[in-house]
């Protein structure tokens, strides 16, 4: 009797509306719920990679997302090479917003700011100046946190955003409390500055330099989290750029110019001085050398002739190749130096936030062995040994 496994699918969801990593464990932890579904939810990239099997579908998929409170949909598809300045003005419109409410919050909340903290600023009526100076950067500037505890609140969940909301909005309407029915709006009333804990009239206080400030400190970290985001995918866009775009592809004695992302392994393809080698192959004809400084550094080129295996990206400095491809798509080295450098990075933001990594647990098993105890396999390895210490410095 035998079993037949059902076929499974990969799709990579770009997901929309996360603002901390607890979003994207719920997103993960949604669509793992799902039968034959397996999701790895990355919140810096704001990807979504799902593998899929049964009688789900990706817009099954894409309505989980959305149930939860986020938006999903399935990336475009790589075009032609944007205009110049283009890619630069792409991460600009999307900060831009952002950008915006931070702009508005910082100017209006150092001055409320400013006269809490010194009672030499305090003029007569400045309570009501502060009020004035609040309001929009409670409403307006702090309406992301707002909108995201509201969804949040919707789907019986609570994140960042969510204290983020209750505390300014819990400080901003105990102000206007004071102000209009306790004593904080009458003339004259002052906040001093002290550093003493001392029991005093609840109504007579306003928190406005706390609400104002709050989110203007909240909405920097966001913007430049934002920003560094952008950055660091245009690293990877940047270095996936460095791969050929055309390709001479060698079919029944003619030459025939394809786009490079339809090689196939097995086809030849030509490579004249000065172009880029389109995709890691082996030299069946020619010799040259060959410039790898963009993915090696090494400044001096290399020389290759029939036999010798190349890397995509590459730049063919001297005279004409005939290469077979071996590895295109996602298996060429390019391809991995760009997913490892997306891994790692993901990592090191899990071992920031204090998840356990497999590297620290395999490395608290094995330190519980001696370095020279012999193993299942036999002796120890070097793999195995601690470093040698340098010896010490003469005195």
């Amino acid at each position: 009797m035998t079993t037949t496994v059902p076929d499974t699918a990969e799709v990579e969801l770009a997901i929309g509306g996360m603002t901390c990593a607890s979003c994207a464990a719920r997103i993960e932890k949604k669509l793992n719920r799902m039968d034959g579904v397996t999701a790895t939810v990355n919140y810096a990239t704001e990807k979504a990679k799902v593998s899929y099997a049964g009688g789900v579908s990706v817009p099954d998929l894409i309505a989980t997302v959305e149930a939860t409170g986020y938006t999903a949909r399935e990336p475009e598809p790589v075009r032609s090479r944007p205009a110049a300045g283009t890619e630069a003005a792409v991460p600009d419109d999307e900060l831009l917003p952002l950008r915006q409410r931070l702009v508005t919050a910082t100017l209006l909340a150092v001055p409320v700011i400013a006269m809490a903290m010194v009672p030499a600023l305090q003029f007569t009526y400045w309570q009501w100046l502060s009020l004035t100076l609040a309001a929009p950067v409670v409403t307006y500037a702090a309406w992301p946190f707002h909108k995201a505890a509201l969804t949040n609140a919707r789907h019986g969940a609570a994140t960042m955003d969510t204290l983020i909301s209750v505390g300014t909005s819990a400080a901003f309407l105990w102000s206007l409390w004071a102000l209009f029915f306790g004593t904080a709006g009458t003339p004259g009333m002052t906040h001093p500055f002290e550093l003493t804990i001392a029991r005093g009239d609840g109504a007579g206080n306003i928190y406005l330099e706390a609400a104002a400030g709050v989110t203007a400190f909240i909405l920097a970290g966001r913007y430049f989290e934002a920003r560094s985001k952008r950055r660091a995918g245009a690293a990877l866009r940047a270095l996936l750029e460095l791969g050929a775009k055309d390709v001479t592809v060698l079919r029944d004695g003619r030459e025939e110019r394809i786009p490079a992302g339809e090689l196939k392994t097995g086809d030849r393809f030509l490579v004249r001085p000065g172009e880029k080698i389109a995709t890691d192959g082996t030299v069946v004809e020619g010799s040259s050398a060959v410039d790898a400084s963009m993915l090696t550094g090494e400044s001096v080129p290399a020389e290759v002739g029939v036999g010798d295996a190349v890397t995509g990206a590459t730049v063919n400095a001297g005279g004409r190749l005939v290469v077979e491809a071996t590895r295109v798509g996602a298996d060429t080295q390019l391809a991995r130096m760009a997913k490892l450098v997306s891994r790692t990075r993901r990592t090191e933001r899990r071992g920031r936030n204090g998840s356990p990594t497999g590297s620290r647990r395999s490395s608290s098993r094995s330190s519980s062995r001696s370095p020279w105890e012999p193993s299942a396999s036999g002796w120890a390895t070097a793999r195995d040994c601690p470093p040698r210490s340098p010896p010490p410095w003469p005195s």
